[in-house]
């Protein structure tokens, strides 16, 4: 493939001029649409851009390209290797990287269209890991499937992946979900909030949104609260939780924001 090219300033993605809503993976991103389908460019070795090609090292578009059979989308989300669409009826559509399972059809074949993830009719939000995904229910509950080498599916299943989804423990009371690279929380009703794959839930209440960035050890986590101040815990190896804390356990409050 071709050397990434660096901007240090925004440029306009050619071809995108109706977008609501944006998601980026690590090596590609996508757009939804007004009309409610989705457009995905960048990095497609896995199948991840869904229209179709791709499935072999070296395969890209630098340009936007519709995925294929959407046309109903609320919602798109990105990961490593692969891709998602949460659909108005409340099922989700995958496509690209299986090879954890993380497309939930119950296999472990690459998809390079869409396919539909088993059992899932009545999710609400969706959100998505390196090689896992995870979608809150209309019941408050959070389904998780794919790579579990990180016990990032919440779930007591030992086996290192999972192709169907399964419920997370504990919640029941889930309103939306963020995902890292191999970290998961749940904005739950209370304004408090549930991870897994973690050893403690942070202390924190009145929350509205919720957001998880970094990898392993470099993994940091960051609230919105109600009053609009922004708080975030983990990692601070680049300054990522915006004070002078070196690491925390607890949230602390990013400085000079929300006043």
């Amino acid at each position: 493939g071709y050397p990434a090219l660096e901007y240090f300033d925004p440029v306009e993605v050619e071809g995108i001029t109706d977008a609501i809503a944006v998601a980026t993976g690590s090596g590609h991103s996508c757009a939804l649409h007004e009309n409610d389908t989705i457009s995905c460019w960048g990095n497609n070795w896995d199948g991840q851009l869904g229209n179709g090609t791709g499935g072999e090292i070296g395969d890209e578009s630098m340009m936007p390209v519709r995925v294929n059979g959407i046309s109903d989308a609320v919602a798109v989300a990105a990961g490593v290797g692969h891709s998602c669409a949460l659909h108005e009826n409340g099922t989700i559509s995958c496509w690209g990287d299986n090879g954890e399972g993380q497309l939930g059809n119950g296999t472990d074949e690459n998809s390079t269209v869409p396919v539909q993830v088993s059992f899932i009719t009545d999710a609400t939000a969706i959100a998505l890991s390196s090689q896992s995904s995870c979608a809150a229910r209309e019941n408050g509950t959070v389904a998780c499937w794919g790579s579990n080498r990180h016990a990032q599916l919440g779930t007591l299943r030992q086996s290192d992946s999972e192709g169907l989804p399964g419920v997370v423990p504990g919640v029941t009371d889930a309103v939306s979900i963020s995902s890292g690279f191999s970290r998961s929380c749940a904005l739950r009703e209370t304004g408090t909030i549930k991870c897994w794959s973690t050893l403690d839930d942070p202390v924190i209440d009145e929350v509205k949104a919720i957001a998880i960035g970094g990898l392993y050890e470099f993994t940091y986590y960051c609230a919105v609260r109600q009053n609009g101040k922004v708080y975030c815990w983990g990692s601070n190896h680049y300054g990522q939780l915006g004070n002078e804390a070196i690491w925390s356990a607890a949230p602390v409050k990013v400085v000079g924001f929300g006043g």
